[in-house]
């Protein structure tokens, strides 16, 4: 990874999944995969692939004069990026505020103020768990 932010948009997001999902995708799987969501041409995602594997997001082997796309980026070191970087733009990186935010901007459940809990608790106990 070059030290450019991860951060992804939309469709580099869509894109980065099938690949995480698939391990390996070409062009051709890309947009196959993203056919009924998105309906984009293959040089679209020919292009956001580039564009991600000059950013050292995803690399790509060569068989049979085809690319093989792989990503570089976990999915986990992508959220953690991009929700470290969330944070910094829109709360100044008050981890509080985020947090404040996200527990009244929507109705939570009970099961998910629960399992809320329970993850503090555990960070609390020393016991993080791993994204």
């Amino acid at each position: 990874m070059t030290g450019e932010s991860p951060f992804l948009t939309e469709l580099q997001h869509a894109v980065m999944r099938v690949l995480w999902d698939r391990g390996r995708a070409t062009v051709a799987d890309v947009t196959e995969a993203l056919r009924s969501d998105r309906g984009l041409a293959p040089t679209t995602i020919a292009t956001v692939l580039s564009r991600l594997e000059k950013r050292g997001v995803v690399g790509h082997d060569a068989s049979n004069r085809q690319y093989s796309y792989y990503a570089v980026l976990t999915e986990a070191e992508a959220t953690r990026s991009m929700v470290t970087e969330l944070t910094e733009r829109l709360f100044d990186g008050d981890v509080t505020a985020l947090v404040s935010h996200l527990l009244t901007a929507k109705q939570i459940s009970r099961g998910d103020l629960a399992r809320v809990k329970a993850l503090i608790a555990e960070r609390e106990r020393g016991k993080e768990r791993p994204s």
